[in-house]
């Protein structure tokens, strides 16, 4: 039998892992959705990959990943989030990352001086990613969220046990 504090503290081990998701999201998708700089250049990689649409496709990743990163940071929709951020990571890197092989930092030559010029990632991130997107699945918002913080203040300490008790079975 696992012992009651150990339950517990299971109950927020997805809790580092969304807000770095999330937060790492929310900043990403900012430019694509809100500056005209990072909107354009967004939608000029899409083009030249081959996406049909890139404008409309450029606000919808950029509001997916904007909006899907607060709600990951407040723990609502979490799997709904993690599911679709799962599909964009393996669409991201099949199509856009695939070619630069796996590592992230993909140096590409030097400069004059000597100081290393840089490529396009690798799909290492994606695939880093996608392994919490489908941690986040599997095992939802855990503690901290706007909803387990609603179900734990209404929970009555006896209810509180019961939940414990069932969890370490």
């Amino acid at each position: 039998m696992t012992p009651r504090w150990q339950n517990r503290l299971r109950t927020f081990a997805p809790v580092p892992l969304r807000w770095m998701i999330g937060t790492a999201f929310l900043i990403h998708g900012y430019p694509k959705l809100f500056t005209a700089d990072g909107n354009q250049a967004f939608m000029g990689m899409l083009a030249g990959i081959g996406v049909p649409a890139p404008g409309p496709a450029a606000y919808l990743i950029g509001a997916f990943e904007f909006f899907g990163g607060i709600l990951l940071l407040l723990g609502v929709g979490v799997r709904v989030v993690s599911f679709l951020g799962a599909v964009e990571m393996l669409v991201a890197a099949g199509l856009v990352h695939a070619s630069e092989g796996f590592n992230f930092i993909h140096v590409t030559g030097t400069t004059d001086a000597g100081a290393p010029q840089f490529g396009l990632p690798g799909y290492e991130v994606n695939l880093l990613y996608l392994a919490g997107f489908l941690s986040l699945l599997i095992s939802g918002a855990g503690r901290l969220g706007l909803p387990s913080v609603r179900e734990h203040a209404s929970q009555s300490p006896v209810q509180e046990e019961a939940v414990s008790a069932h969890d370490s079975t």
